[in-house]
Protein backbone atom coordinates (compact mmCIF):
# COMPACT_ATOMS: atom_id res chain seq x y z
CA UNK A 1 0.00 0.00 0.00
CA UNK A 2 1.41 3.62 -0.94
CA UNK A 3 0.10 6.26 1.46
CA UNK A 4 0.79 9.42 0.49
CA UNK A 5 0.15 12.63 2.69
CA UNK A 6 -1.55 15.79 0.87
CA UNK A 7 -1.85 18.79 3.11
CA UNK A 8 -1.46 18.76 6.77
CA UNK A 9 -3.82 21.72 8.32
CA UNK A 10 -4.70 22.16 12.19
CA UNK A 11 -6.45 18.67 13.23
CA UNK A 12 -7.22 17.65 9.88
CA UNK A 13 -4.73 15.90 7.69
CA UNK A 14 -5.63 14.49 3.34
CA UNK A 15 -4.34 11.34 2.18
CA UNK A 16 -3.90 9.80 -1.79
CA UNK A 17 -3.49 6.14 -1.23
CA UNK A 18 -3.04 3.35 -3.52
CA UNK A 19 -3.65 -0.45 -2.50
CA UNK A 20 -2.12 -3.23 -4.07
CA UNK A 21 -3.87 -5.43 -5.81
CA UNK A 22 -2.44 -7.82 -2.67
CA UNK A 23 -4.03 -5.54 -0.48
CA UNK A 24 -7.62 -5.47 -2.38
CA UNK A 25 -7.45 -9.34 -2.61
CA UNK A 26 -6.87 -9.53 1.03
CA UNK A 27 -9.68 -7.22 2.13
CA UNK A 28 -11.76 -8.83 -0.52
CA UNK A 29 -11.49 -12.48 1.70
CA UNK A 30 -12.15 -10.54 4.46
CA UNK A 31 -15.10 -9.05 3.03
CA UNK A 32 -16.57 -12.86 2.07
CA UNK A 33 -15.98 -14.22 5.63
CA UNK A 34 -17.72 -11.16 7.32
CA UNK A 35 -20.58 -11.89 4.88
CA UNK A 36 -20.87 -15.54 5.45
CA UNK A 37 -20.84 -14.91 9.57
CA UNK A 38 -23.73 -12.44 8.94
CA UNK A 39 -25.73 -14.94 7.15
CA UNK A 40 -25.04 -17.68 9.65
CA UNK A 41 -23.11 -19.93 6.34
CA UNK A 42 -20.84 -22.27 7.82
CA UNK A 43 -17.39 -23.46 5.83
CA UNK A 44 -17.17 -26.29 4.28
CA UNK A 45 -13.41 -28.30 3.39
CA UNK A 46 -12.02 -27.61 0.37
CA UNK A 47 -14.73 -25.16 -0.59
CA UNK A 48 -14.18 -21.08 -0.76
CA UNK A 49 -17.25 -19.01 0.53
CA UNK A 50 -17.76 -17.73 -2.78
CA UNK A 51 -18.38 -21.35 -3.77
CA UNK A 52 -20.58 -22.44 -0.72
CA UNK A 53 -22.65 -18.62 -1.07
CA UNK A 54 -23.25 -19.80 -4.86
CA UNK A 55 -24.40 -23.46 -4.36
CA UNK A 56 -26.63 -22.06 -1.40
CA UNK A 57 -27.77 -19.35 -1.92
CA UNK A 58 -27.83 -18.66 -5.71
CA UNK A 59 -25.01 -15.72 -5.37
CA UNK A 60 -22.90 -15.57 -8.80
CA UNK A 61 -20.72 -12.68 -7.99
CA UNK A 62 -19.94 -12.30 -4.10
CA UNK A 63 -17.18 -9.96 -4.95
CA UNK A 64 -20.32 -7.36 -6.45
CA UNK A 65 -22.10 -7.79 -2.84
CA UNK A 66 -19.61 -7.03 -0.66
CA UNK A 67 -17.31 -4.59 -2.59
CA UNK A 68 -18.28 -1.41 -0.32
CA UNK A 69 -17.67 -3.35 2.58
CA UNK A 70 -14.48 -4.34 1.70
CA UNK A 71 -13.56 -1.14 0.52
CA UNK A 72 -14.02 0.23 3.76
CA UNK A 73 -12.11 -2.24 5.28
CA UNK A 74 -9.22 -0.70 3.43
CA UNK A 75 -9.47 2.80 5.61
CA UNK A 76 -8.07 1.47 9.04
CA UNK A 77 -5.01 -0.06 7.29
CA UNK A 78 -4.26 3.36 6.31
CA UNK A 79 -4.74 4.93 9.86
CA UNK A 80 -2.32 2.03 10.75
CA UNK A 81 0.49 1.87 8.97
CA UNK A 82 0.28 6.35 9.78
CA UNK A 83 -0.40 5.42 13.21
CA UNK A 84 -2.96 8.12 13.19
CA UNK A 85 -6.16 8.06 15.21
CA UNK A 86 -9.24 9.68 13.63
CA UNK A 87 -12.09 11.34 15.43
CA UNK A 88 -14.45 9.77 13.28
CA UNK A 89 -13.83 6.83 10.72
CA UNK A 90 -12.89 9.25 7.79
CA UNK A 91 -15.26 8.17 4.21
CA UNK A 92 -13.58 6.55 1.30
CA UNK A 93 -13.62 8.81 -1.55
CA UNK A 94 -12.25 5.79 -4.42
CA UNK A 95 -11.46 6.25 -8.18
CA UNK A 96 -13.17 3.85 -9.96
CA UNK A 97 -14.26 0.05 -8.97
CA UNK A 98 -13.01 -2.18 -6.37
CA UNK A 99 -11.50 -5.37 -8.54
CA UNK A 100 -9.30 -8.36 -7.90
CA UNK A 101 -6.28 -8.33 -9.56
CA UNK A 102 -5.63 -4.17 -10.20
CA UNK A 103 -4.58 -1.69 -7.75
CA UNK A 104 -7.27 0.31 -6.47
CA UNK A 105 -6.86 4.29 -5.51
CA UNK A 106 -8.80 6.40 -2.97
CA UNK A 107 -8.87 9.77 -0.96
CA UNK A 108 -8.79 10.18 2.38
CA UNK A 109 -9.70 13.01 4.75
CA UNK A 110 -8.85 12.30 7.90
CA UNK A 111 -9.92 14.64 11.03
CA UNK A 112 -7.86 14.06 14.24
CA UNK A 113 -9.14 12.64 17.39
CA UNK A 114 -9.18 16.26 19.48
CA UNK A 115 -7.54 16.50 22.57
CA UNK A 116 -9.24 17.79 25.80
CA UNK A 117 -8.32 18.80 29.64
CA UNK A 118 -10.09 17.98 32.73
CA UNK A 119 -11.11 20.51 35.31
CA UNK A 120 -8.74 18.47 38.10
CA UNK A 121 -6.25 15.44 37.77
CA UNK A 122 -6.96 14.79 41.39
CA UNK A 123 -7.29 11.37 42.45
CA UNK A 124 -10.80 10.21 42.59
CA UNK A 125 -13.40 9.28 45.32
CA UNK A 126 -15.86 6.55 44.53
CA UNK A 127 -18.26 4.21 46.80
CA UNK A 128 -18.40 0.93 45.97
CA UNK A 129 -19.98 -2.57 48.15
CA UNK A 130 -17.59 -5.04 49.39
CA UNK A 131 -16.37 -7.80 46.99
CA UNK A 132 -18.26 -10.72 47.66
CA UNK A 133 -19.37 -14.16 45.32
CA UNK A 134 -22.64 -15.44 45.34
CA UNK A 135 -23.40 -18.70 46.82
CA UNK A 136 -26.41 -18.95 44.92
CA UNK A 137 -23.76 -19.29 41.87
CA UNK A 138 -22.04 -22.05 42.86
CA UNK A 139 -25.05 -23.66 44.05
CA UNK A 140 -26.71 -22.77 40.59
CA UNK A 141 -22.99 -24.26 38.50
CA UNK A 142 -23.51 -27.76 40.39
CA UNK A 143 -27.13 -27.73 39.88
CA UNK A 144 -26.43 -27.07 35.69
CA UNK A 145 -23.56 -29.94 36.57
CA UNK A 146 -26.13 -32.27 37.64
CA UNK A 147 -28.13 -31.31 34.74
CA UNK A 148 -25.85 -32.17 32.36
CA UNK A 149 -25.05 -35.64 33.40
CA UNK A 150 -28.85 -36.63 33.64
CA UNK A 151 -29.69 -39.77 32.53
CA UNK A 152 -32.79 -41.58 31.70
CA UNK A 153 -33.86 -44.80 33.23
CA UNK A 154 -36.71 -46.90 33.48
CA UNK A 155 -40.16 -45.72 35.20
CA UNK A 156 -40.95 -48.76 37.87
CA UNK A 157 -43.66 -46.03 39.12
CA UNK A 158 -45.25 -45.53 35.75
CA UNK A 159 -49.16 -46.35 35.08
CA UNK A 160 -49.19 -49.03 32.53
CA UNK A 161 -52.28 -47.46 31.36
CA UNK A 162 -49.95 -43.70 31.01
CA UNK A 163 -50.49 -42.47 27.43
CA UNK A 164 -47.95 -40.31 26.31
CA UNK A 165 -47.81 -36.45 25.90
CA UNK A 166 -45.75 -33.46 25.76
CA UNK A 167 -42.82 -33.71 28.65
CA UNK A 168 -42.94 -37.33 28.88
CA UNK A 169 -39.86 -39.19 27.84
CA UNK A 170 -39.65 -42.89 26.20
CA UNK A 171 -38.00 -45.72 25.41
CA UNK A 172 -39.27 -46.54 21.66
CA UNK A 173 -37.85 -48.79 18.43
CA UNK A 174 -38.76 -46.84 15.16
CA UNK A 175 -38.49 -47.33 11.58
CA UNK A 176 -38.71 -44.10 9.19
CA UNK A 177 -38.66 -44.72 4.97
CA UNK A 178 -38.97 -42.84 2.51
CA UNK A 179 -40.22 -44.30 -0.87
CA UNK A 180 -39.40 -47.52 0.65
CA UNK A 181 -35.82 -46.46 1.68
CA UNK A 182 -34.74 -46.71 5.55
CA UNK A 183 -34.26 -42.89 6.02
CA UNK A 184 -30.39 -42.90 7.97
CA UNK A 185 -30.20 -41.99 11.50
CA UNK A 186 -34.42 -42.69 11.72
CA UNK A 187 -34.20 -46.31 12.21
CA UNK A 188 -33.20 -47.67 15.64
CA UNK A 189 -34.53 -49.92 18.99
CA UNK A 190 -34.29 -48.40 22.22
CA UNK A 191 -34.28 -44.85 20.71
CA UNK A 192 -35.02 -42.50 24.03
CA UNK A 193 -37.82 -39.74 23.01
CA UNK A 194 -38.44 -36.44 24.38
CA UNK A 195 -42.38 -35.77 23.71
CA UNK A 196 -43.15 -32.39 22.96
CA UNK A 197 -39.68 -30.90 22.77
CA UNK A 198 -39.53 -30.69 18.48
CA UNK A 199 -37.39 -33.57 17.88
CA UNK A 200 -39.17 -34.58 15.05
CA UNK A 201 -41.64 -32.76 12.74
CA UNK A 202 -44.90 -32.08 13.92
CA UNK A 203 -46.65 -34.31 11.96
CA UNK A 204 -44.64 -37.50 13.95
CA UNK A 205 -45.57 -35.86 17.31
CA UNK A 206 -49.18 -35.82 16.81
CA UNK A 207 -49.21 -39.45 16.14
CA UNK A 208 -46.52 -40.49 18.98
CA UNK A 209 -49.15 -38.69 21.78
CA UNK A 210 -51.59 -40.89 22.97
CA UNK A 211 -49.43 -44.29 22.60
CA UNK A 212 -49.03 -46.57 25.42
CA UNK A 213 -46.16 -48.51 26.55
CA UNK A 214 -46.43 -51.96 24.31
CA UNK A 215 -48.59 -50.31 21.69
CA UNK A 216 -47.14 -50.08 17.91
CA UNK A 217 -48.17 -47.70 15.71
CA UNK A 218 -48.08 -47.45 11.93
CA UNK A 219 -48.13 -43.82 10.06
CA UNK A 220 -46.93 -41.27 7.38
CA UNK A 221 -45.95 -37.85 7.85
CA UNK A 222 -44.68 -34.83 6.26
CA UNK A 223 -40.56 -34.08 6.58
CA UNK A 224 -39.23 -30.55 5.29
CA UNK A 225 -36.60 -31.00 2.70
CA UNK A 226 -35.39 -28.55 0.20
CA UNK A 227 -35.76 -28.75 -3.82
CA UNK A 228 -33.14 -28.51 -6.61
CA UNK A 229 -34.27 -24.56 -6.60
CA UNK A 230 -33.45 -24.54 -2.77
CA UNK A 231 -37.37 -24.10 -1.95
CA UNK A 232 -38.40 -25.70 1.00
CA UNK A 233 -41.09 -28.53 0.40
CA UNK A 234 -42.67 -31.09 2.05
CA UNK A 235 -41.75 -35.20 2.12
CA UNK A 236 -44.08 -37.84 2.63
CA UNK A 237 -42.41 -40.12 5.57
CA UNK A 238 -43.78 -43.69 7.09
CA UNK A 239 -43.33 -44.56 10.26
CA UNK A 240 -43.88 -47.70 12.40
CA UNK A 241 -43.19 -46.60 16.03
CA UNK A 242 -43.20 -49.12 19.16
CA UNK A 243 -43.35 -47.66 22.66
CA UNK A 244 -41.21 -50.07 24.99
CA UNK A 245 -40.58 -48.09 28.10
CA UNK A 246 -41.37 -44.82 29.87
CA UNK A 247 -38.91 -43.27 31.05
CA UNK A 248 -37.69 -40.63 33.74
CA UNK A 249 -34.97 -38.15 34.29
CA UNK A 250 -32.34 -38.80 36.90
CA UNK A 251 -29.73 -36.35 38.01
CA UNK A 252 -26.60 -37.28 39.81
CA UNK A 253 -25.69 -36.77 42.88
CA UNK A 254 -22.32 -35.05 43.37
CA UNK A 255 -20.69 -37.15 45.51
CA UNK A 256 -17.42 -39.20 46.30
CA UNK A 257 -18.08 -42.16 44.14
CA UNK A 258 -19.34 -39.40 40.80
CA UNK A 259 -15.92 -37.35 41.37
CA UNK A 260 -13.93 -41.10 40.72
CA UNK A 261 -15.91 -42.00 37.93
CA UNK A 262 -16.12 -38.05 36.15
CA UNK A 263 -13.52 -36.50 37.27
CA UNK A 264 -10.90 -38.47 38.75
CA UNK A 265 -8.67 -35.70 38.62
CA UNK A 266 -10.24 -34.22 41.86
CA UNK A 267 -9.23 -36.49 45.69
CA UNK A 268 -13.28 -35.82 46.54
CA UNK A 269 -16.94 -34.42 46.46
CA UNK A 270 -15.61 -31.99 48.59
CA UNK A 271 -12.28 -30.48 47.01
CA UNK A 272 -14.48 -30.62 43.47
CA UNK A 273 -16.88 -28.08 44.64
CA UNK A 274 -14.05 -26.01 45.94
CA UNK A 275 -12.83 -26.00 42.51
CA UNK A 276 -15.74 -24.77 41.04
CA UNK A 277 -16.43 -21.80 43.44
CA UNK A 278 -12.86 -20.87 42.98
CA UNK A 279 -13.66 -20.62 39.50
CA UNK A 280 -16.56 -18.70 39.93
CA UNK A 281 -14.80 -16.90 42.61
CA UNK A 282 -11.96 -15.67 39.90
CA UNK A 283 -15.24 -14.89 37.30
CA UNK A 284 -16.90 -12.61 39.60
CA UNK A 285 -13.38 -10.92 40.95
CA UNK A 286 -13.04 -9.77 37.20
CA UNK A 287 -16.44 -9.11 37.09
CA UNK A 288 -15.99 -6.50 40.32
CA UNK A 289 -13.03 -5.08 39.12
CA UNK A 290 -14.60 -4.05 35.84
CA UNK A 291 -17.78 -2.58 37.71
CA UNK A 292 -14.89 -0.69 40.13
CA UNK A 293 -13.19 0.64 37.07
CA UNK A 294 -16.31 1.81 35.38
CA UNK A 295 -17.25 3.27 38.31
CA UNK A 296 -14.21 5.05 38.39
CA UNK A 297 -14.20 6.67 35.08
CA UNK A 298 -17.81 7.36 35.49
CA UNK A 299 -16.29 9.77 38.11
CA UNK A 300 -13.86 11.20 36.15
CA UNK A 301 -15.93 12.49 33.56
CA UNK A 302 -17.51 14.65 35.18
CA UNK A 303 -14.55 16.55 35.22
CA UNK A 304 -14.75 17.21 31.50
CA UNK A 305 -14.40 20.37 29.82
CA UNK A 306 -14.94 20.93 26.13
CA UNK A 307 -17.59 20.92 23.35
CA UNK A 308 -17.73 17.77 21.01
CA UNK A 309 -17.97 17.93 17.52
CA UNK A 310 -21.17 16.78 16.16
CA UNK A 311 -20.25 14.75 13.37
CA UNK A 312 -18.50 12.60 16.16
CA UNK A 313 -21.72 12.50 17.90
CA UNK A 314 -23.34 11.25 15.00
CA UNK A 315 -20.95 8.78 13.89
CA UNK A 316 -20.99 6.93 17.60
CA UNK A 317 -24.76 6.64 17.61
CA UNK A 318 -25.07 5.65 14.18
CA UNK A 319 -22.19 2.60 15.78
CA UNK A 320 -24.26 1.86 18.81
CA UNK A 321 -27.32 1.83 16.45
CA UNK A 322 -25.34 -0.71 14.08
CA UNK A 323 -24.65 -2.78 16.94
CA UNK A 324 -28.62 -2.92 18.38
CA UNK A 325 -29.18 -4.08 14.67
CA UNK A 326 -26.85 -6.83 15.19
CA UNK A 327 -27.57 -7.89 18.09
CA UNK A 328 -31.22 -7.94 17.18
CA UNK A 329 -30.31 -9.63 14.22
CA UNK A 330 -29.15 -12.83 16.22
CA UNK A 331 -32.08 -12.69 18.63
CA UNK A 332 -34.68 -12.70 15.87
CA UNK A 333 -36.11 -9.36 16.33
CA UNK A 334 -37.22 -6.64 13.85
CA UNK A 335 -35.67 -3.18 14.17
CA UNK A 336 -39.41 -1.83 14.09
CA UNK A 337 -39.85 -4.88 17.21
CA UNK A 338 -37.30 -3.12 19.27
CA UNK A 339 -38.73 0.32 18.34
CA UNK A 340 -42.65 -0.34 19.62
CA UNK A 341 -40.72 -2.20 22.69
CA UNK A 342 -38.48 0.84 23.60
CA UNK A 343 -41.03 3.45 23.11
CA UNK A 344 -40.63 5.03 19.43
CA UNK A 345 -37.99 6.02 17.57
CA UNK A 346 -37.85 8.99 19.38
CA UNK A 347 -37.33 7.49 22.86
CA UNK A 348 -34.21 5.64 21.09
CA UNK A 349 -32.95 8.43 20.04
CA UNK A 350 -32.27 9.89 22.62
CA UNK A 351 -31.22 6.88 24.59
CA UNK A 352 -28.59 6.93 21.89
CA UNK A 353 -27.45 10.46 22.38
CA UNK A 354 -26.85 9.72 25.89
CA UNK A 355 -24.97 6.70 25.71
CA UNK A 356 -22.99 7.84 22.82
CA UNK A 357 -21.78 11.45 25.47
CA UNK A 358 -21.22 8.93 28.35
CA UNK A 359 -18.89 6.87 25.82
CA UNK A 360 -17.21 9.97 24.11
CA UNK A 361 -16.70 11.84 27.92
CA UNK A 362 -15.16 8.83 29.19
CA UNK A 363 -13.00 7.85 26.51
CA UNK A 364 -11.92 11.48 25.57
CA UNK A 365 -11.34 11.55 30.18
CA UNK A 366 -9.01 8.40 30.33
CA UNK A 367 -7.00 9.72 26.95
CA UNK A 368 -6.01 13.40 28.92
CA UNK A 369 -5.51 11.27 31.64
CA UNK A 370 -3.12 9.11 29.73
CA UNK A 371 -1.15 12.30 28.50
CA UNK A 372 -0.92 13.71 31.57
CA UNK A 373 0.81 11.54 33.45
CA UNK A 374 2.76 9.95 30.91
CA UNK A 375 1.72 6.88 30.83
CA UNK A 376 2.80 4.10 28.51
CA UNK A 377 2.03 1.19 27.01
CA UNK A 378 3.31 -2.12 26.61
CA UNK A 379 2.79 -5.65 24.37
CA UNK A 380 1.47 -6.79 27.88
CA UNK A 381 -1.09 -3.86 28.08
CA UNK A 382 -2.05 -4.65 24.33
CA UNK A 383 -2.15 -8.70 25.17
CA UNK A 384 -4.42 -7.92 28.50
CA UNK A 385 -6.55 -5.82 26.26
CA UNK A 386 -6.93 -8.64 24.02
CA UNK A 387 -7.52 -11.31 26.33
CA UNK A 388 -10.29 -8.67 27.83
CA UNK A 389 -11.85 -8.94 24.23
CA UNK A 390 -11.84 -12.45 23.74
CA UNK A 391 -10.15 -14.76 26.51
CA UNK A 392 -11.19 -18.41 24.13
CA UNK A 393 -8.17 -17.18 21.83
CA UNK A 394 -4.17 -16.66 22.98
CA UNK A 395 -4.15 -12.84 23.77
CA UNK A 396 -0.74 -13.07 21.04
CA UNK A 397 -2.63 -14.71 18.44
CA UNK A 398 -5.78 -12.12 18.40
CA UNK A 399 -3.17 -9.21 18.85
CA UNK A 400 -1.86 -10.59 15.33
CA UNK A 401 -5.40 -11.05 13.76
CA UNK A 402 -6.30 -7.12 14.81
CA UNK A 403 -3.13 -6.03 13.66
CA UNK A 404 -3.48 -7.70 10.09
CA UNK A 405 -7.16 -5.90 9.84
CA UNK A 406 -5.63 -2.61 10.04
CA UNK A 407 -6.88 -2.09 13.62
CA UNK A 408 -3.65 -1.93 15.21
CA UNK A 409 -4.45 1.80 16.02
CA UNK A 410 -7.84 1.25 17.41
CA UNK A 411 -6.77 -1.49 19.71
CA UNK A 412 -3.79 0.85 20.98
CA UNK A 413 -6.02 3.55 22.05
CA UNK A 414 -8.23 1.02 23.95
CA UNK A 415 -4.75 -0.29 25.63
CA UNK A 416 -4.11 3.28 26.64
CA UNK A 417 -7.63 3.76 28.07
CA UNK A 418 -7.17 0.60 30.06
CA UNK A 419 -3.85 1.75 31.72
CA UNK A 420 -5.30 5.11 32.36
CA UNK A 421 -8.29 3.55 33.75
CA UNK A 422 -6.30 1.25 36.19
CA UNK A 423 -4.07 4.50 37.01
CA UNK A 424 -6.86 5.81 37.98
CA UNK A 425 -8.07 2.84 40.31
CA UNK A 426 -4.75 2.63 41.59
CA UNK A 427 -4.74 5.77 43.06
CA UNK A 428 -8.66 5.95 43.64
CA UNK A 429 -10.13 7.30 47.30
CA UNK A 430 -12.38 4.04 47.10
CA UNK A 431 -14.76 3.31 50.51
CA UNK A 432 -16.38 0.20 50.42
CA UNK A 433 -20.23 0.73 51.73
CA UNK A 434 -22.03 -2.22 52.32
Amino acid sequence: MKIVQKKKSGTSISYDVTATASDVEQVLNQAHIAFANSMGMQPEPNKTVAQVAKERMGINDLDAIVRNAAAEMLVPMVLDKKNVVPAFMPTLIGEGELARGRDFRFHLDVELKPEYELSSYEPVHIEVPPFSVDESLVDAEIAKLREGYTSYVKDEDADPDHVLAAGDYAKMTLKVERDGEPVKGLNAEGRIYAVGAGHMPAGFEEEVVGMKVGETKSFRFDAPDFDEDMNEIAVPHDATVTITELLREEAPEIDDAWVRRSAPMFKNAEEFKANIRKNIEVQARESYKSYVRQTAVSELSKRFQGKIADEVYEQMMRQLRESIQRDLQQEGKTWDQFVEESGGEQSISMMLMLQARELLVQGYALDAVFRHFGLTVTDHDIEQVCHTMNPSVPPKQLHEQIRQNGQGFALRESAERFKANEYIVEHADIVEVA
